[in-house]
């Protein structure tokens, strides 16, 4: 029903109303029966202008809601501000090279008064100027925004114009585009400009008003292909033909041709001349148009200015009534969407019995967490793929398996290189006055505290590692937990991170402690040692006879095939004592290993459920309560990043409150047309 009333509204009233082409101003077919068309735009098309306006004000577009509006591009020195100059009835900066150098927001409304009223606002200054006064307002405030040089910016002008005759319109005047930077210019200033102008007319919402200039070819203009790029079937793009008087030639084919794709179609003009007034320019314009032999065949519907302002209403009251239901319904989902993030957050701790209440929650989250992914093996929190670092019980396992690995594939446990050549070696240096064949301890100590000595390094290596992994887990599980509150979020994580390392040293001191209790004394009741050992032993005759009989190598049940043992021809003597040397070090070193790897295994494990279940909260309620960091009160204090968040939030609901109630107002008022 609203787009009904706005367009068609507007435009039967249109329809009822002929244009004077020598005053730009509509007279009405009865003149004492029909009211006229200006206070018929004071009543119904200014408070939908003033509602767009002030939703610019509001700056809505920063929430995502694009604005209905007319724009303006043009290549450079197409006569884009004398087109607008017409419109207004004002004189706009003039010069050589890009006049415009930012966004120009006109707002004319035509308001029965003797005297015009300008008003300019930037940058949240608003200057009151006049007619003849006006050109250098806009200069001074475009040299206060984008320099003194010829730079361009991105921060727009809004121009008033109050004014007896001009139509009710809202355009945005953009800079001319031009390919070649002249002094005082960046060397990408086609680029800055052809980044504004897109930004401005990329929106489905936006009506393209692209100015040519009639001494051109239209399919070489710039600006004829940034509105194609965004608008090829030329639904929203308008365009107006300057310089009309100095290229009559073959204007009407071009026109009417229509080679490049403007679907809303053309409207020729004669802009002023030099020192002419307004009205003198229209009623030459009026006359070119009627009189000239080739501008004449031109239809009227177009040609002139007061047409171009006719069809510009027209079109601001068709976007407008076409894009308020969205707008409307783009608002509110947004609106919700804010609402809905905003209360989220959590709620400001006012008192001491708050913040203790969310510190003792937040606790028992990380606990609860912690559990779940480093006891129990739980990952519901934790689902997704991408995830699968936090499935701790998985890692932890997979970290004890490389651990295990490594020191099973490591070079102490390598028993068939060099084969007896390090068992020969101690026997030799071991060897005392006394009986024969005795195998001596210290040479069975000697080996095992030289193996022991290689791998020392691999469970520190390991418990550093695995640390390294539970530092990261429980600091993540804090910050999910606590992130809404900036000074527990950083105690919780300073003390998470005091605990880890000292449980650290802890385990570094109980590896330390095992690999010195391993060099202290070779002992184990494991029944599968002295089974291991017998095995073992079984090929001790067939070894000593394969070197006898000079074999290269050999094969050993339970140690591996082609086992060199060429190198052992010269050692008869002692061949026995060493390879009883050595099985009982292969089965004896299966059993460390083994206890190397369940111990830590237990360790870890007992040390992560301490670490769950008592120290952190300890930990943490002690870093909480200590004198440095200030007391609970201290939890009151909001994160800067979470104060920023709330404050955009607010300040974003309240836009969009505001804005909803002035589009449901405005389309009320359409309803009722």
């Amino acid at each position: 029903m609203g787009k009904y009333c706005v367009d068609d509204c507007v435009n039967l009233k249109l329809n009822s109303l002929s244009i004077d082409p020598d005053h730009n101003q509509p007279q009405s077919s009865n003149s004492h029966a029909v009211p006229p068309m200006q206070s018929f735009y004071n009543e119904k098309i200014r408070p939908i202008l003033d509602a767009v306006e002030n939703l610019r004000r509001l700056n809505i577009t920063k929430e995502g809601i694009q604005l209905p509006s007319i724009v303006v591009v043009g290549d450079q020195s197409s006569g884009k501000s004398s087109v607008l100059e017409s419109l207004a009835g004002i004189s706009l900066p003039r010069g050589q090279g890009i006049c415009t150098r930012v966004p120009l927001i006109m707002r004319l409304q035509n308001h029965p008064l003797p005297e015009p009223e300008l008003v300019l606002e930037y940058d949240n200054t608003t200057v009151s100027t006049d007619e003849e006064n006006v050109s250098d307002c806009i200069n001074t405030a475009t040299e206060e925004l984008a320099g003194k040089s010829k730079g361009i910016c991105n921060t727009p002008l809004t121009l008033v114009v109050k004014k007896n005759g001009v139509p009710d319109l809202t355009m945005v005047d953009l800079p001319g585009i031009t390919r070649v930077p002249v002094h005082g210019q960046p060397e990408n200033i086609y680029d800055q400009i052809k980044d504004i102008i897109m930004e401005y007319i990329k929106p489905e919402e936006t009506i393209i008003l692209n100015v040519l200039s009639a001494t051109v070819d239209f399919p070489t203009c710039e600006s004829i292909r940034m509105s194609q790029s965004v608008d090829r079937t030329g639904l929203r793009t308008l365009a107006v033909v300057t310089k009309a008087d100095k290229a009559p030639e073959g204007l009407l084919e071009k026109v009417t041709a229509d080679d490049v794709n403007i679907g809303l179609g053309y409207i020729c003009v004669r802009n002023r001349i030099n020192d002419e007034s307004y009205e003198d320019a229209r009623k030459e314009e009026a006359m070119l148009f009627q009189n000239h032999p080739l501008l004449s065949k031109i239809g009227k519907s177009m040609v002139g200015v007061p047409v171009l302002a006719q069809r510009l209403v027209r079109l601001q009251a068709s976007i407008i009534s076409k894009t308020l239901p969205e707008m409307l319904r783009k608002i509110n989902e947004k609106l919700n969407s804010q609402l809905s993030e905003l209360e989220s957050l959590p709620k400001n701790l006012t008192s001491a019995a708050d913040a203790m209440a969310a510190f003792m929650h937040i606790i028992g989250l990380v606990k609860e967490s912690l559990k779940k992914i480093l006891i129990t093996g739980e990952f519901d929190e934790y689902p997704d793929p991408e995830d699968k670092n936090m499935h701790c019980t998985a890692r932890l396992v997979e970290k004890l398996n490389g651990y295990s690995k490594d020191l099973h594939e490591c070079a102490e446990s390598n028993h068939t290189q060099d084969f007896l050549v390090d068992e020969i070696t101690i026997l030799e240096e071991a060897k005392c006055i006394g009986l024969p064949n005795f195998t001596p301890r210290t040479a069975f100590l000697t080996l095992l505290h030289s193996k022991v000595r290689g791998i020392s390094s691999r469970p520190i290596h390991f418990v550093d590692d695995v640390w390294d992994y539970l530092q990261k887990v429980v600091i993540q599980v804090i910050n999910r937990h606590s992130e809404h509150y900036y000074q527990l979020q950083r105690c919780a994580c300073r003390a998470g991170d005091n605990l880890i390392e000292r449980m650290r040293e802890n385990s570094k001191k109980h590896v330390k402690e095992t690999i010195e209790m391993e060099k202290l004394t070779d002992y184990t009741c494991n029944p599968e040692y002295m089974t291991e050992y017998n095995n073992l032993m079984a090929s001790r005759s067939s070894l000593v006879g394969n070197v006898r009989d000079r074999y290269g190598s050999v094969s050993i049940s339970g140690l591996g095939n082609n086992i060199q043992i060429g190198h052992l021809r010269e050692y008869i003597h002692v061949l026995d004592q060493a390879y009883d040397l050595k099985m009982r070090m292969i089965a004896y070193w299966r059993i460390v290993l083994r206890r190397l790897i369940d111990s830590m295994a237990l360790h870890l494990q007992f040390s992560i459920k301490k670490l769950v279940t008592d120290e952190l909260e300890k930990e943490i309620t002690a870093c909480f309560t200590s004198p440095s960091f200030g007391g609970i009160e201290r939890l009151l204090e909001e994160s800067p990043s979470m104060a920023n968040k709330r404050a955009a939030l607010s300040r974003s609901v309240e836009v969009l409150r505001e804005s909803k109630e002035v589009v449901s107002n405005i389309m009320d008022r359409i309803s009722s047309c």
